[in-house]
């Protein structure tokens, strides 16, 4: 819904509202003053406003933008109806004359400069042109006598109440206006921090690509060095063979880095087959890590598989292993129809309330490196439609939340 759309539904607000009380008043004010109006042009006036009101109710639901010049053209149409039932009822006499102004505040509030300098001119020409032109409020007869007294309190009244209906139509509508405006400026701060994280995370990639590119030679040399060296050391072969290993993982992500960024494809996996995978190539870059993984027992759900998917889980493995030589708990908390819940608990010390508070913004860590793991790990979460939570656990220790969307794509896995 666009600026104009939200202040088309609360003029439609307004104008509910001075039916309402045009209604009432015309029940009270004819039996009790002895008004005679024209019925047939009143039931149209009040019909008209009805019939606006329909047609701002369809046009709400219409995906095309009210423009300032629509918006405008509503006003107008309401001026209009309030001075063809004012032209009734005494015209500029009228105590609700009043009302004619609120179009021209609405005007003031919403549109440029030249609809709003228009608009009073409308509503100055028709309040000037009912001073002379209108049908009596009061018949002045010989069988309707009418005191001054009565006809000034009467007169009192009617501004009271039409003070009333302004201050309240005012009220309700610079109120709805004001949370508009709050809101759209909480739209504009979002789409100004989206647009911060999004350079950083540009900045990030390009970088990442760069350093991606050069360490394959290193990777190369390292893996001829190697090679050398289990020939020349066979008594370390068990080390030389694991760092081999290592190795060939690097090159292997690597290349599916790049294969992934250039095709933009993700793998359906069940979801125990995915930490599988992800926990054996884990264990293989940190040997000295230990964790539980308590296995799901029902049939595992789909997810989508990516190089981002698996950092991000790696990320978390990580700080859950630095935080605690114990053993990283890794179970599958909650499966549904919609989503996929993982948790990952450490036995560490736990997070402050500032580390709390500022987990997953970039560049901010709790222990020694970059700041930027959390950050990209929310950040791809987020691409897949996924999020990630921490807590204090009760008993010590931090716990990670994880949740995923279940693949709706009924396919089988692959391989």
């Amino acid at each position: 819904m666009n600026r104009h759309q939200q202040h088309l539904l609360h003029l439609s607000y307004v104008r509910t509202l001075i039916l309402f009380v045009v209604c009432v008043a015309l029940m009270i004010a004819i039996p009790e003053l002895q008004l005679k109006p024209d019925l047939w042009m009143t039931g149209l006036c009040l019909m008209a406003m009805v019939l606006l009101n329909l047609m701002t109710y369809l046009r709400l639901h219409s995906t095309w933008p009210v423009l300032d010049a629509e918006f405008f053209a509503q006003l107008c149409a309401d001026v209009v109806i309030y001075a063809a039932l004012l032209f009734q009822f005494g015209g500029a006499s009228n105590p609700f004359v009043f009302v004619l102004l609120i179009p021209l505040i609405i005007s003031a509030t919403t549109l440029p400069k030249r609809f709003t300098l228009f608009m009073a001119m409308i509503v100055a020409a028709i309040y000037t042109s009912l001073m002379f032109n209108h049908l009596p409020l009061l018949d002045f007869s010989a069988s309707h006598q009418h005191t001054l007294v009565m006809l000034f309190q009467q007169h009192i009244s009617g501004l009271w109440i039409s003070f009333l209906l302004t201050v309240g139509v005012i009220s309700i509508y610079v109120v709805q206006m004001r949370n508009a405006l709050i809101e759209r400026d909480q739209q504009l701060s979002q789409e100004r921090e989206r647009s911060i994280q999004d350079r950083q995370l540009l900045t990030l990639a390009t970088l990442a690509a760069g350093t991606a590119h050069e360490l394959r030679t290193p990777l190369s040399s390292l893996k001829v060095v190697l090679s050398d060296l289990q020939k020349e050391h066979p008594e370390l072969e068990e080390d030389l063979s694991l760092m081999q290993e290592q190795v060939d993982l690097c090159n292997q992500k690597l290349h599916q880095m790049a294969k992934d960024a250039s095709s933009g494809k993700t793998h359906h996996l069940p979801i125990d087959q995915f930490l599988s995978k992800l926990l054996s190539a884990w264990q293989l870059m940190r040997p000295d890590a230990r964790y539980l993984f308590s296995a799901y027992t029902g049939d595992a759900p789909l997810i989508e598989s990516s190089m981002m998917l698996q950092q991000a889980f790696i990320n978390l493995l990580n700080n859950a292993a630095d935080a605690s030589q114990k053993p990283v708990e890794i179970a599958i908390a909650e499966v549904d129809a919609e989503c996929i819940k993982i948790s990952l608990r450490d036995h560490g010390p736990g997070l402050t309330p500032d580390q709390l508070a500022n987990l997953g913004k970039p560049f901010f860590y709790t222990k020694g490196g970059l700041g930027i793991g959390l950050y990209l790990t929310v950040t791809s979460l987020a691409s897949q439609e996924g999020e990630v939570r921490l807590f204090n656990h009760p008993e010590g220790g931090t716990l990670t939340e994880i949740k995923l969307p279940v693949c709706k794509q009924m396919s089988k896995p692959d391989e």
